[in-house]
C-alpha cells in the first residue's frame, strides 16, 4: 500500500503530484467577527494601558496626565500609520507586524510595571492569538 512521497522528497517510482495552490481559511463570518472585535478591544486596552503606566510614571496629576497623554498619543499615531487596517501608510506585513509588536509589547510592559506581571502575560498572549489568526485569515484571502 502507497502511503506517499518518502520523507525525503517523492518517491522514486511514481509520477509526482503537482502542489495544489492554498485554499482560503474557511473560517465562519461570526468568528472573524468576533476576533477583529477582540482586536479593536486589545487595541483600546494597550493605549489605557500605556496611558495609565504614563500618568503613574510621572508622579503629578498634570505631568503624569501629559506623559500618558503623550505615551498614548505616540502609540496611537504610529498605529494609525502603519498598523491600522486602514493605515496612512501601506507598508509590507513584516512592518505591520513589527509595529504592532512594538505597541503590544509595550503595553504588556505597562501593565506589569503597573505591578499585574500574571495580566501582562495574559493581555500578551491573547494579542499573540488574535494577531496569528487575524494576520492568517487575511494573508490567505489576499493569495486568492
Amino acid at each position: 500500500m502507497d502511503t506517499g512521497p518518502a520523507p525525503h522528497g517523492p518517491a522514486p517510482h511514481g509520477p509526482q503530484r503537482a502542489r495544489r495552490p492554498l485554499r482560503p481559511l474557511r473560517v465562519p463570518r461570526a468568528l472573524r467577527l468576533l476576533n477583529d472585535l477582540l482586536a479593536f478591544v486589545l487595541e483600546v486596552a494597550a493605549l489605557l494601558a500605556l496611558a495609565v503606566w504614563g500618568y503613574e510614571w510621572g508622579g503629578r496629576l498634570v505631568v503624569g496626565a501629559l506623559i500618558g497623554a503623550v505615551v498614548a498619543g505616540a502609540a496611537a499615531v504610529l498605529w494609525g500609520a502603519f498598523a491600522a487596517p486602514r493605515a496612512r501608510y501601506r507598508v509590507p506585513l513584516p512592518a505591520v507586524l513589527g509595529v504592532k509588536a512594538l505597541v503590544f509589547g509595550s503595553a504588556a510592559l505597562a501593565v506589569a510595571g503597573l505591578g499585574h506581571g500574571q495580566r501582562a502575560w495574559w493581555f500578551a498572549g491573547l494579542v499573540l492569538v488574535n494577531t496569528a489568526l487575524a494576520t492568517a485569515y487575511r494573508s490567505r484571502e489576499r493569495s486568492t
